[in-house]
């Protein structure tokens, strides 16, 4: 079961850091992380997502591909990988899976301006180990899906910085 972790820190920065650690303990196999979103609120009052990928993008290369290769058959490769980019496209940005993008800018609303927050989606084995490597960076939990003692286990160790 993936479970949603959002936690504030001062900056974009350092949230775009612990998002950089995030990615990298997945690729250590700490961690299967199926969204990773850093919210922005922007010094001028505006909401920002900084998604890791966008499916409207993933969609439009897939879709430009097939669209090329079913416009071969129809001797016209470049109109096919026109239309097939445009539905592609419009098929990624219907489909957008993850963390609710309205939940994320209402979280971001109530962000101090300047501050950013981090909403992470996914599961872990290896939780001691997903929690050491986060510890540096500190951060307020704003809300997660964890059981009470567990939340209660990560609050205690964002607040505590990690010893050399």
């Amino acid at each position: 079961m993936s479970t949603l972790v959002a936690i504030s820190y001062p900056d974009l920065a350092t949230a775009e850091q612990v998002r950089a650690e995030l990615i990298q303990a997945t690729k250590e196999h700490i961690l299967s992380l199926e969204d990773a979103v850093v919210v922005e609120h922007q010094s001028d009052g505006k909401i920002k997502l900084h998604q890791a990928m966008s499916t409207a993008g993933a969609g439009a290369a897939g879709g430009a591909l097939w669209g090329g290769l079913i416009g071969l058959i129809f001797l016209a490769p470049l109109f096919g990988m026109a239309v097939g980019a445009a539905s592609g496209a419009l098929a990624g940005k219907a489909t957008d899976a993850g963390v609710n993008d309205r939940f994320m800018k209402e979280l971001g609303a109530a962000l101090p301006p300047g501050g950013a927050a981090l909403i992470a989606l996914g599961h872990s084995d290896a939780r001691d180990k997903l929690i050491e490597r986060m510890r540096p960076y500190g951060g307020q939990i704003i809300q997660t899906s964890l059981g009470k003692e567990e939340e209660d286990q990560l609050r205690a160790a964002m607040a505590t910085p990690a010893t050399a």
